[in-house]
């Protein structure tokens, strides 16, 4: 099974995915970690990127689940997945499955301003919200409310979702 947690910069997708893989013995990847020179400079001066400045990073995403899909290798994967397309493209089969990460405004700014050293410009955060196409419920996605606690957090995703450690 690979488990995507996305959502906005800033929603703790990293911390937690890290957490989560540690709890599960599951192997941990960044998604962040697959963008391209081009999208991290992008990014770092404030410019939104484009539909088309992120497909070749969703293709590099989805061959990644696929690969560990064929091994049979269960993986927690962080990414934004800011829109519904992204998030069709990325589900590959049944075994990939999306948690979101949904906090207001307010709360994932105040995280941002508290994280040290991160590429993202912090501006970025409305570009962010402005482009996130919440999942509909016909998207099959489990949506974790922010605001408790990591370990709280990371056990309520453990409770929702059928995860088994390695």
């Amino acid at each position: 099974m690979i488990v995507i947690l996305f959502g906005v910069s800033g929603a703790g997708k990293t911390t937690l995915g890290q957490l989560l893989a540690d709890d599960l013995g599951w192997k941990f990847y960044e998604g962040d970690d697959f963008h391209s020179q081009a999208n991290f400079d992008k990014m770092s001066a404030g410019t939104p990127l484009t539909d088309q400045d992120r497909q070749p990073w969703l293709e590099s995403l989805r061959g990644l689940i696929e690969r560990c899909l064929a091994a049979k290798k269960n993986a927690i994967l962080t990414c934004s997945a800011l829109k519904k397309s992204y998030r069709d493209h990325l589900r590959v089969n049944e075994e990939v499955r999306f948690v979101y990460l949904r906090g207001s405004y307010k709360l994932i700014a105040d995280q941002l301003r508290q994280r040290q050293g991160h590429f993202m410009n912090p501006e970025l955060l409305q570009s962010q919200f402005d482009t996130l196409e919440e999942p509909e419920a016909t998207e099959a996605v489990i949506a974790i409310d922010l605001g408790p606690s990591q370990r709280e957090l990371v056990d309520e995703i453990k409770k929702r979702l059928p995860l088994n450690r390695a």
